[in-house]
């Protein structure tokens, strides 16, 4: 296709933005920015009974927070606007009505109660009521009411909806990008609403006629709409319009069995399903903002849940996605989510932060706990990091550092013997000469007195971090000395004699 580059994500605010849709989100970003192409943002809202105040706000925060915000959208570069459909409703009925004049659509009086009726008759023959050539011509609608009539009914504010008058015995063979060839039997497709009385489109009339106004190349969304392929494909014929090029991704599976990820499975394992953290009356659904992952973490994970460059390479920066990116190397099946994985790829991403942004954020920990302190925080967290999958983890990893300990750990204790009490005196009164109080003088000197005395390193090293630390856990044991200082160790190690 020679036309430009010009992709979409087109999400319907119906509630948070699932980790599937980022996907399919950064899928287009990455699209688009290969191929020096357009990203842009289409808010689908023509069904209105499942608007939820809030949604539309939070896609755009969560796009922004992860880097792939559009090119073009509500307020941005408003090229192809307006970009809500709600606010497109004038646009769609010329389309309908153009379809209905070549014979590709028709109207339609069938009441709810009577398809209900339709549908029971069909299942007590152990059938499926499908609304298309079988049966359309026996129904209440313009294909066999007169012309006039219909008019009459409509100007009498009847209810109506448009139904596409899908063509009987035609095989589509159909391109996707990711899964090559599909046939479609039109004979098995039914004839799909494309508009209401009320002047509301449907997604499939609206998402047609918008990406055609709005000059999408390539469609890229997730394979729940490969059902609606062959419908969308006989709109852009009936419109005698170019199609776009399409690629359905594969689903984002559960972490155990199969099915789709849902924010169930995420409720009952414990991670995020959503980027940010949605809030409402029966409780909060996690978001990985708010549950401590970096946004890239967030995206090379989720670039990599059905995508690969064919190298075993598993950090990429989001430059580096861009330049590989290639539809072709998609896979077909599902793509299984591991919760384990990702929190990888956060550690990862922690590793690479520097070390002054880390501080900072642990700054602002330390404050929500009430906890001012003297200590170098860079090198507290050049200490823990390594320890840690997420910043929210630092408190645990440290706060030995900033509150002496209280209780010792039981099964540590039994480290503890009758001359622990001498030994530990000794050790006091050796810290308390030591000038230059650095870690590595400080563990030459004690190490130095060990040999010296043919005391074993056990018998000493272990009770001395019991008496720090509280357990036997932390870094190096003379880093620690060293960041909480002299007078802080000799404190410790005699409530430590006190105690224990």
């Amino acid at each position: 296709m020679s036309r430009p580059v010009r992709v979409r994500f087109a999400p319907s605010p119906t509630g948070p933005l699932h980790i599937g849709g980022v996907r399919t989100a950064l899928f287009n970003y990455l699209f688009a920015k290969k191929n020096n192409g357009t990203f842009y943002l289409r808010i689908e809202d023509t069904d209105q009974n499942r608007f939820v105040p809030g949604a539309e706000a939070y896609i755009f925060e969560a796009l922004e927070w992860l880097g792939i915000a559009p090119d073009e959208t509500i307020g941005k570069n408003e090229k192809y606007g307006p970009y809500r459909q709600s606010e497109r409703k004038a646009i769609y009925k010329q389309y309908v009505d153009e379809l209905i004049t070549k014979g590709w659509a028709y109207y339609a009086f069938d009441t709810p109660e009577k398809l209900d009726e339709l549908r029971k008759q069909a299942e007590s023959e152990g059938k499926t009521f499908i609304y298309n050539h079988t049966i359309r011509e026996q129904l209440d609608n313009s294909l066999t009411v007169s012309r006039e009539k219909v008019e009459e009914r409509i100007a009498n504010g009847e209810h109506f909806v448009v139904r596409f008058k899908t063509p009987i015995n035609e095989i589509l063979e159909l391109k996707d990008i990711i899964r090559g060839e599909i046939k479609f039997d039109t004979n098995l497709l039914d004839d799909k609403v494309l508009f209401k009385s009320d002047g509301m489109p449907t997604y499939h009339l609206a998402n047609i006629v918008d990406d055609h106004l709005m000059e999408t190349s390539h469609v890229i969304r997730g394979e729940e709409w490969l059902p609606s392929l062959p419908l969308h494909y006989l709109l852009y014929k009936a419109f005698e319009w170019e199609a776009p090029e399409f690629a359905h991704l594969p689903l984002i599976l559960k972490p155990i069995g199969n099915g789709k990820l849902s924010k169930r499975d995420g409720d009952k394992m414990g991670f995020p399903v959503f980027p940010l953290e949605w809030k409402t009356e029966e409780g909060n659904s996690m978001g990985y903002r708010e549950n401590g992952f970096f946004p890239e973490a967030v995206v090379n994970f989720l670039a990599l849940l059905g995508w690969n460059d064919g190298t075993e390479q598993e950090l990429f920066s989001l430059e580096e996605l861009t330049q590989k990116f290639d539809l072709g190397r998609i896979h077909k099946a599902g793509a299984k989510f591991d919760p384990e994985k990702n929190k990888w790829f956060n550690h990862q991403y922690l590793q690479k932060q520097s070390n002054e942004r880390l501080a900072e954020s642990f700054k602002g920990i330390l404050n929500k706990k009430g906890i001012t302190t003297t200590l170098d925080l860079i090198k507290v967290v050049t200490l823990i990091k390594e320890r840690a999958h997420f910043v929210t983890e630092f408190w645990n990893l440290a706060d030995y550092f900033f509150i002496a300990p209280t209780t010792y750990d039981e099964k540590a204790s039994k480290n503890w013997k009758e001359e622990t009490p001498i030994l530990l005196t000794q050790v006091r009164d050796i810290i308390n000469n030591i000038e230059d109080f650095t870690s590595l003088n400080i563990e030459t000197l004690l190490k130095e007195w060990m040999t010296t005395n043919e005391i074993g390193m056990g018998k000493v090293m272990q009770p001395l971090r019991l008496a720090i630390v509280g357990a036997l856990k932390g870094p190096h044991l003379f880093d620690i000395i060293e960041l909480i200082g002299k007078e802080e160790t000799k404190n410790r190690i005699e409530k430590a004699i006190a105690t224990l």
